[in-house]
């Protein structure tokens, strides 16, 4: 059976081609761009929150299984070894540290974002308190359990501005 061509094809045939089509470019259900900043806020005054209580296990939570660290100075560091890196630290007991989070932007894409970021660390020990700053730019990964993780992270010291006092 051949088509007339010039016989018009019934919409009902072509609404699943459509719908199909349609799917495919539209943006996944979860894409609440907001949603996902707000709740990559979250994890990051989280993390702040329990390297501040000397929580590393709570402080490590923040990282995907997967994860690489790249800090100026110092080899590239999987989670493991950033966690043992922070329970070392946060189990000296005659050394406090606190950490403070600027977030600069948040670009969300699907299930990557990418995060620029400033910390400011604050360590105080036999009475001294020194203070310093890095920049960072971490990428998170939505997991499996719909929770946003860092897999990756860069961070560099910032250099004092001499034209601007403390």
């Amino acid at each position: 059976m051949s088509r007339n061509p010039t016989k018009p094809v019934p919409h009902c045939r072509l609404l699943p081609g459509a719908l199909l089509w349609m799917a495919a470019i539209a943006p996944p259900t979860w894409a609440d761009v907001a949603a996902d900043k707000a709740a990559i806020s979250q994890r990051l005054q989280a993390w702040a929150t329990a390297f501040n209580a000397r929580d590393a296990v709570g402080a490590c939570d923040l990282f995907a299984p997967d994860l690489i660290a790249t800090v100026q100075g110092a080899p590239d560091a999987d989670r493991d070894t950033v966690c043992q890196r922070l329970a070392a630290l946060l189990a000296k007991a005659d050394v406090t540290a606190r950490y403070h989070p600027e977030i600069q932007e948040i670009i969300v894409a699907g299930d990557l974002a990418v995060v620029r970021l400033i910390w400011t660390l604050t360590l105080e020990q036999n009475g001294e308190q020194r203070r310093s700053r890095e920049t960072g730019m971490d990428i998170f990964q939505r997991q499996a359990d719909d929770r946003w993780s860092i897999t990756r992270f860069v961070a560099f010291p910032l250099k004092p501005d001499p034209s601007k006092a403390d």
